[in-house]
Parts: C-alpha cells; sequence; structure tokens
C-alpha cells in the first residue's frame, strides 16, 4: 500500500503536463507586461521564458558590423535553442537560459538557471510565427495595441534600457522594425487563440485568461 501511495504521489507531481501559454504581439504592445500579470496571479506555480534571450551573439563582429543586422528578422535569433528548451522545461527539465545584452548585442559568459513549473509562459514577437515554437504552446494569445503606442513604448524602452539615441531608434524603426512586423509578426495574429487589445493593461481579458488557466490546470 505504502509503494502504490508513493508511486501515486510521485505521478501527481511530476506527470502532470506542464501548460505553456505563449503571448505575441508588436514591439511595445504590453506582452511583457501581459506576461507577468499572469506570472503574478500563479506566482509559485508559473516561470516566464522570453524570447529575447535567444538572440544570436555577435560577438565575432565589429560594432559597425553589429549595428547593420536586422534584429527584427526571424534570423536573428537562435530558435532551434529555444524550442529546445522549451520543450525541456516541458519535460520538467531545468535549462540555463542564455543571458543577452543589448548594448553589445552579445550573450553574457553567465547563464540564468530556470526550473520547471506546472505554467510556462513564452513571450516574444515571432512565438506564433514560428511553427516550431508555436506547436509547442496550449494557449495562444496576441496583444494588440495601436502603432504610435507601441512606437512610443519603444523610444522609452530603448533610451532607458538599451542606452540608445532617438534618432537611432527611429530608424531601426523605419528600416528594420515596421517592415518585419509587417511581414512577420502581425500575419501571425491569425493563429492566437484570443487576441487582447491593450494586453496587460485589458484587466478584463488578465481576468479571463487567467480563469481559464485555473480551469486548465483543475482538468
Amino acid at each position: 500500500m505504502y509503494k502504490l501511495l508513493s508511486i501515486f504521489f510521485f505521478c501527481s507531481l511530476f506527470c502532470q503536463e506542464v501548460l505553456v501559454v505563449g503571448i505575441s504581439g508588436g514591439s511595445g504592445s504590453g506582452k511583457s507586461t501581459l506576461a507577468k500579470k499572469l506570472h503574478s496571479a500563479f506566482p509559485e506555480d508559473s516561470v516566464i521564458l522570453c524570447q529575447d534571450s535567444y538572440y544570436r551573439d555577435l560577438s565575432h563582429l565589429s560594432s559597425e558590423e553589429r549595428d547593420k543586422v536586422n534584429f527584427d528578422h526571424p534570423g536573428a535569433l537562435e530558435f532551434a535553442l529555444m524550442q529546445e528548451q522549451l520543450s525541456s522545461l516541458k519535460n520538467y527539465e531545468t535549462i540555463l537560459l542564455p543571458q543577452y545584452d543589448f548594448a553589445t548585442h552579445t550573450r553574457k559568459p553567465t547563464y540564468s538557471t530556470i526550473k520547471p513549473k506546472k505554467i510556462l509562459i513564452v513571450e516574444g514577437l515571432m512565438v506564433l510565427s514560428e511553427p516550431g515554437i508555436r506547436d509547442l504552446l496550449d494557449i495562444k494569445l496576441f496583444v494588440d495595441t495601436a502603432e504610435d503606442i507601441r512606437l512610443i513604448r519603444r523610444i522609452h524602452r530603448d533610451q532607458t534600457e538599451r542606452q540608445r539615441s532617438i534618432s537611432s531608434i527611429l530608424e531601426q524603426y523605419l528600416e528594420t522594425v515596421r517592415p518585419m512586423h509587417l511581414q512577420f509578426v502581425e500575419p501571425s495574429k491569425r493563429f492566437a487563440d484570443v487576441i487582447i487589445p491593450e494586453g496587460g493593461e485589458n484587466t478584463i481579458a488578465v481576468d479571463l485568461i487567467i480563469a481559464k488557466i485555473e480551469n486548465k490546470l483543475l482538468e
């Protein structure tokens, strides 16, 4: 009897599938805000995996060459590694998450240890446009925010967090961010289960998603 109870307890902890929630949307749409609000609703049972951690290391290039890279194209990201680590977390395996330095466009020598949780929140521009990532998602969300609002938020973020000038931010936006959004991000909206205007600021949508996650965990 004791052995059977032990087996049942082990399965209840480790045989339950990880629930993967994917959040996509344009740059500055509010993906991170939504991810943080979902995480705060399940602080002990969830972890966030951000697509930005998987930018390719450009330490082999000069600073001038790095500035010419199109960081809004899928080729700038190592999706094979992201898919591999996402699969590992779904299998209750711990991963070593790369840390990216946006000021230098290089990966740091250190890693973040990410342990699996019942809920895995995956957020990023391309999580719905990349088939390998999309196929691992159980709930697919797209944050839909007006273009001017997204641009204002991007300017503020890149100035404060990435030490960039307004002229360089606007130049990148017009040359790569907007064209790549129209080519890759916006079309991926059709794969979403739910489209959320204003993301984390939409309290009604957030409450409904939290309720859906709770129901999924009970199934």
